[in-house]
């Protein structure tokens, strides 16, 4: 694909058909990803790539432990609920795809599902945790890095065909993530991006979140007209 292609075309995915990734696949956007700048070169990020058994039993803990109420215990910061504009853009893409699944606001059990969807990181084949060096934890530009390698990230995906969604619901019980994915003591779990192969029949994965436009966004200073 060529580069607009890619920015234009990307959505999240949240449906994914059941074949695997190769491992060589992942290794290769990857790679694309971390070509992404960092703060004085300090490339804070790691990954953990999980498949399989270590993921299933991830998604499960994941899930019994949110259902049984245990509290959430993000390690990144997770800041206070939106308000204002960036609550209705967030009320706004969950219409766009509760319309596209038809799910009803009073339909309890199918909002239930979606959530435990979240849960399972989406049943997607692939999960990459996004962790960083707890040294660099106090460091704003540390998470600035890894937003930016994960942006990278989900773009290299598309360019090969791949879909993904980044999320934090199946992180939400850190425990659970160190002790299945063995993550070191040394790093801090930032987000998770499930990735697979787009399953076409889902309708949410035809959802183009709406966007601010380059006038909303931006002042321009200096420039002749």
């Amino acid at each position: 694909m060529q580069f607009d292609d890619v920015i234009q075309g990307r959505r999240s995915i949240r449906g994914y058909k059941p074949e695997p990734v190769p491992k060589t696949l992942i290794e290769e956007i990857l790679a694309l990803a971390m070509r992404a700048p960092s703060s004085m070169n300090t490339q804070p990020w790691n990954f953990c790539v999980l498949t399989g058994e270590p993921l299933d039993r991830i998604r499960a803990g994941n899930t019994e432990r949110n259902m049984a109420g245990v509290p959430h215990s993000r390690e990144f910061r997770t800041g206070e609920a939106f308000e204002g504009q960036h609550r209705d853009r967030q009320v706004g893409v969950a219409k766009q795809l509760f319309s596209a699944m038809g799910i009803a606001r009073e339909d309890k059990e199918a909002r239930l599902d979606w959530v435990l969807r979240g849960f399972r990181q989406f049943d997607a084949p692939v999960c990459v945790i996004v962790t960083y060096d707890r040294e660099l934890a106090g460091s704003d530009d540390t998470s600035f890095d890894c937003g930016a390698v994960t942006t990278a990230l989900v773009n290299a995906a598309w360019s090969r065909g791949l879909g993904a969604v980044i999320n934090s619901q199946g992180i939400m019980q850190s425990p659970v993530v160190r002790e299945h994915a063995g993550i070191a003591e040394d790093q801090v779990i930032m987000k998770a991006v499930a990735i697979g192969w787009p399953d076409e029949s889902f309708p949410a994965n035809a959802v183009v979140s709406e966007r601010k436009t380059v006038a909303e966004a931006t002042t321009f200073l200096g420039f002749d007209d």
